[in-house]
């Protein structure tokens, strides 16, 4: 179905194209500045680190519901082999195929537009069979370490994990954002937990992709008015599944990527971050999620770090 006019109203509220200049390709990271990076290190108090990627592996996340999106297939090119005659060194080397966006990545903002248009007002052509991404590409991505801060909706709500209808909203993400004490500020990236994950880390691929909660159409404004520089959670799809309005699929990634030009990210791995922050009373930390730079890309694998 075409947009509907509530999605227009509200892109033109969170709209951010010129407001870094008529060529900016880093949309919303344009927020994670020295100062708010300087400040990101003051949460690192236990040293401690927690890895929130999914293991890179055939039997991903990925059931074939996103065509092309494949999981990792691995195959070793050299076994042990002595190049250099007998007796030398032997190596062993192996090769990848996958989707950039398979398992734990951001979206870039190359990965969505609508009425043709791309962030900034790019045109959506400038993304090609052969080149991948001519402009906006995941390479232009500047570095993306920052203070996270885990809205943890499904602890702040009294659950373990959120139904699959759940439309994650403005005040679910404010009861999250109490329940850490503290307050969103400019240049934070958000991470928000529903517990979806679970399905998948006790084995069932197909109950974690569908029916998922995820975003809803309402939140992108709560996002901009607070500056976030990017948001992740823990869904194959990042918004609701199936969507809150029958037959408007993905309209928060295009409130995000076209609009906002806030990099989003999915198949992040919150549970054990969940545990910690409950443990140490503290929802923020300095994150480390640096994109991988493949030139053209429209997303990218990522391997995130919180410490806290």
């Amino acid at each position: 179905m075409p947009l509907p006019q509530e999605f227009h109203d509200i892109a033109a509220r969170v709209n951010n194209w010129g407001r870094w200049g008529a060529d900016d390709e880093s949309g919303t990271l344009n927020l994670i500045t020295a100062r708010v990076v300087r400040e990101a290190a003051g949460c690192i108090r236990s040293g401690r680190r927690i890895p929130l990627a999914l293991p890179l592996q055939q039997d991903g996340v990925q059931t074939g519901v996103i065509p092309g999106r494949v999981n990792p297939l691995h195959t070793m090119t050299a076994l042990n082999q002595e190049i250099f005659g007998p007796d030398t060194v032997a190596t062993s080397d192996d090769v990848v195929t996958m989707g950039l966006q398979a398992a734990t990545h951001w979206d870039g903002l190359a990965h969505v537009s609508h009425a043709g248009r791309l962030y900034n007002g790019r045109p959506a052509h400038t993304v090609t069979a052969h080149g991948g991404a001519t402009a906006l590409g995941i390479e232009t991505a500047p570095p993306i370490a920052s203070r996270g801060i885990l809205l943890d909706v499904a602890r702040a709500l009294g659950a373990g994990r959120l139904p699959g209808g759940h439309a994650v909203t403005p005040e679910d993400l404010q009861a999250a954002e109490e329940l850490a004490g503290v307050s969103v500020r400019s240049g934070d990236i958000i991470l928000v937990r529903t517990g979806q994950m679970q399905h998948y880390l006790t084995g069932d691929r197909q109950a974690y992709a569908f029916p998922s909660p995820g975003l809803s159409l309402r939140t992108p404004e709560w996002f901009h008015a607070r500056g976030v520089a990017a948001v992740a959670n823990d869904t194959l799809t990042f918004e609701i599944f199936p969507p809150e309005i029958e037959d408007l699929w993905l309209p928060v990634h295009a409130l995000h990527l076209v609009e906002m030009g806030m990099p989003q990210g999915q198949n992040w791995n919150l549970e054990e971050l969940s545990t910690a922050c409950a443990q140490e009373g503290r929802y923020t930390f300095f994150l480390s999620a640096m994109a991988e730079p493949f030139v053209g890309g429209t997303g990218t694998p990522v391997a995130p770090v919180a410490i806290l």
